[in-house]
Formats: structure tokens, sequence, C-alpha cells
């Protein structure tokens, strides 16, 4: 019996696309670059600055100059952390459901503690949240099942009752090694040439409120 829901925040709980690609748009404006349109960032917003800087400037993690540009984007998104963030339509609803049947719920990012804290409690979600487990929270991030199993530990229940959701195959991939059931959010970002079909998941949902049928 699922008792608790975890969820990923970027591209899950939250449409955050808007304001990554405004602190990217900003850093390539600095280097003299032109300014790319959200929808071409949009499916690169759930890897992060890893995606996004692979689409805005063609680098890598193991590009020479990735590190610093990493820096220098981070720096920039945390003063632009919630301009246009919000959650995404039915989320609310979706809550307030799982309240409704005293389910517990809460977050399991990749996402670092430093914008998931204030990010959180600017969308009135922090003090909801039965536990809120960030990037850097546990040594390993996923794919690895750490932070996952940090949350199970959090709200004191058995991967079995817990279903967790999220929009990229890592989520997916985390859940089966913590032995949680896992759902992918096909309203989400994806990723590009994804299919989320092939991810073993066990389901797929284009809206959050479709989340209750698997509980």
């Amino acid at each position: 019996m699922i008792r608790a829901v975890l969820f990923d925040l970027d591209g899950t709980l939250a449409d955050t696309a808007p304001d990554l690609g405004y602190a990217l748009n900003q850093l390539l404006l600095r280097y003299g670059k032109s300014p790319l349109s959200l929808p071409t960032m949009r499916p690169h917003a759930s890897a992060g600055s890893r995606g996004l800087l692979w689409v805005g400037f063609g680098i890598t993690p193991a590009s020479p100059e990735y590190d610093a540009m990493r820096q220098e984007y981070l720096d920039c998104y945390a003063e632009n952390l919630c301009r246009r963030t919000v959650l995404f339509a039915g989320v609310g609803t979706l809550l307030d459901a799982l309240e409704t049947q005293r389910l517990r719920w809460g977050i399991v990012t990749n996402k670092p503690e430093r914008f998931t804290t204030p990010l959180v409690r600017r969308l009135g979600l922090f003090d909801r949240a039965a536990t809120v487990v960030s990037g850097d929270t546990c040594t390993r991030a996923k794919p690895y099942p750490d932070s996952l199993l940090k949350a199970a530990s959090d709200i004191a229940l058995a991967g079995e009752n817990i279903l967790y959701v999220g929009d990229d195959e890592r989520d997916v991939q985390a859940a089966h090694a913590a032995g949680i059931g896992s759902i992918v959010a096909g309203y989400g970002y994806l990723g590009t040439d994804n299919h989320p079909d092939r991810w073993g998941a066990d389901g797929i949902v284009q809206r959050p409120e479709e989340i209750l049928k698997f509980l």
C-alpha cells in the first residue's frame, strides 16, 4: 500500500525552466552570444547546469572551462531563483488531495541545497513537505539511491510504501535501486531523444492529478 509520494523538483513539481533559462541567457549575453528561446532550453532543464551549459556553450564536464563556467552560471541563477518559477498546473490540487487522504509527500532533487531550500520556501511547500532532500544532502545524488533512501528514513516508511515521481531516467534508476515504485512526469522536461516508455517506470502521467490513480 502506498503511504507516501516523493517528487523530483525541477520538471515535476515546479516549472523552473524559465528561470534556469534566464540565467543561461544572461551568461550567453555576457560572452557575446545570442540568447536562446525557452523551447530550445526547456528539454535540457532537468539536467541542470550540465545540460544547459551544453545547449548554450557546447561544453561538457570534461571541458577545461566547465567548472568556472558552471560556477558563473550558478551564481547568476542564484540571483534569479524565482522570477517566473511556478508549480505546474494541477500540482496544487494533487498535493491537497494527498493531504486530504492523509498521505505524506516530500521532495527529492539533485538541485543543491543552496537553491532547493529557498526555492521550496518561496513556492510555499517547505513547511508542508514531510521531507526535503537536496542533491548534496547525501554523498551520492541520483541515479544512486542514497537520497531516496534518506527520504524513506526521514518518513519512516519502507520502499514498498513509497512512490517516486520524476521526469528524468535517473529518477527511475534511483527508484529501482531504492526498491521504490516510480512514475514518469510526462509533462516535464524529459531531455532530448529520450524514450520514457523504455525507462522501466511503473507508469507515465501527462497531468499531475493522474498520479492519484496509482495510489
